[in-house]
Formats: structure tokens, C-alpha cells, sequence
């Protein structure tokens, strides 16, 4: 025959299941240090007290969780400083391994710097020859202008402006090739970052010098 469930069985069981709870909320103790050193054991903690850490006991008084203190100020600045220091180690890690990819030896980056170096100054090499066309033009035209000044004639307005339009040209090359100049310095020293890096990650020093008129 079923057990048939009434409703003071259950009341009972509610009953019985809210004296449990209020047991195992009374078998909540705290143990801390006050602020004056001491040791305490009560079933409230003020919540200053809480900053300096503090354990969980049962009503046997056994350690049923352990809180730590909060940080310090010094202590998460410690913390966050070693995040940083990790960050940067990974970092650097990174970009050897991305760095072995290109060169294996130093001696590899020091030929690349080489060659870089000759491919600009190969450019460069044409702008100064774009200059001198440009300057031969200029020329022509300014001594034409002078030769109507001696003349006592008119320097024509067109005259005027193409002198004014070469002269512009020479000067926008110029710019060029000094902006030019700075990419290869900044280049090179990019480089030799890169060769010096090579030579702490591989222990190989290079045998090539920076500069290839050195080997001349």
C-alpha cells in the first residue's frame, strides 16, 4: 500500500528543514585579527577587518575556508609590474623567433643591410640625375633672360615662370633626397638593432663590417 503524504508530514518536513538550515547558519564562525593585534572569534566580522584576512570556522572550531588579507597598494603594483615584465618577455620572444625566420646568421642581416643601402643610394643616384637635367634647363633659360637684361629688352612672363617652375623642380628633389637620406640612416640603424640582436639569441658574432667601404 503507498505511503500517502499529508499535509502535517509535510509542514514537519519544512519544519525539519528550516531548523537545519538555521544550524548550519549558526556553525558559521570567524576568526580574525582586530586592529589591535588581537585574535578574535565571533560570528560576525566588521568589515575593516575583512582587508586584513581571516578564516571560516565550523562551531568545532575546524578551518573550513581561509580568506587572504587584500593587497597592498605595493603589492598590486608589484603584481601588475611582473604582468608587464611577462608581457614583454613574450614579446621579445616573438620577435626573435620572427627575426630567425629571416636571418640565421648576422652576417645574413648584415648583407641585407648592404644590399638595401645600394638599392637607395641607386635611387638617390637617379634623382641627382634628374637634378642635373633639370639644372641645365635652368640654366638655359636664365641665361636667355640675362640676355635680354643686357638687351634693355623685357624678360617675357613666361620666361620668368618656367625659371620659377625649375628652380621649384630642383628644390622638391633636393627634399626628396634628404628625406631619402634620413630613410637610410634609419634603415641602417634598424638594422644594426636586428644584427645585434642576432648575435645575443644565435652566440655568433658577425664577421662583416656595418659599413661595406670598410671591406674596400
Amino acid at each position: 500500500m503507498p505511503h500517502r503524504v499529508t499535509k502535517s508530514t509535510i509542514i514537519a518536513s519544512l519544519a525539519a528543514a528550516g531548523m537545519l538550515f538555521a544550524a548550519n547558519a549558526q556553525a558559521t564562525m570567524y576568526r580574525y585579527t582586530d586592529e589591535n593585534g588581537q585574535l578574535v572569534i565571533s560570528n560576525t566580522i566588521p568589515q575593516e577587518a575583512t582587508k586584513r584576512g581571516y578564516e571560516i570556522l565550523s562551531t568545532n572550531g575546524r578551518v573550513m575556508e581561509t580568506i587572504a588579507p587584500a593587497p597592498t597598494a605595493e603589492e598590486i603594483a608589484g603584481r601588475e609590474a611582473e604582468k608587464e615584465r611577462q608581457r614583454q618577455l613574450e614579446l621579445q620572444h616573438s620577435q626573435d623567433r620572427e627575426l630567425l625566420k629571416r636571418y640565421s646568421h648576422p652576417d645574413q642581416a648584415v648583407r641585407a643591410m648592404h644590399r638595401k643601402t645600394r638599392e637607395l643610394e641607386g635611387v638617390i643616384q637617379l634623382k641627382r640625375g634628374n637634378i642635373s637635367v633639370i639644372s641645365s634647363q635652368l640654366d638655359t633659360e636664365q641665361s636667355r633672360a640675362a640676355d635680354l637684361e643686357r638687351a634693355g629688352r623685357d624678360i617675357p612672363e613666361a620666361t620668368l615662370e618656367r625659371i620659377r617652375r625649375l628652380e621649384s623642380q630642383v628644390r622638391d628633389v633636393e627634399r626628396e633626397i634628404a628625406a631619402q637620406r634620413q630613410d637610410i640612416s634609419a634603415m641602417k640603424k634598424a638594422f644594426e638593432v636586428d644584427i645585434e640582436r642576432l648575435e645575443t639569441i644565435t652566440g655568433e658574432e658577425r664577421t662583416l663590417p656595418l659599413d661595406p667601404d670598410e671591406s674596400r
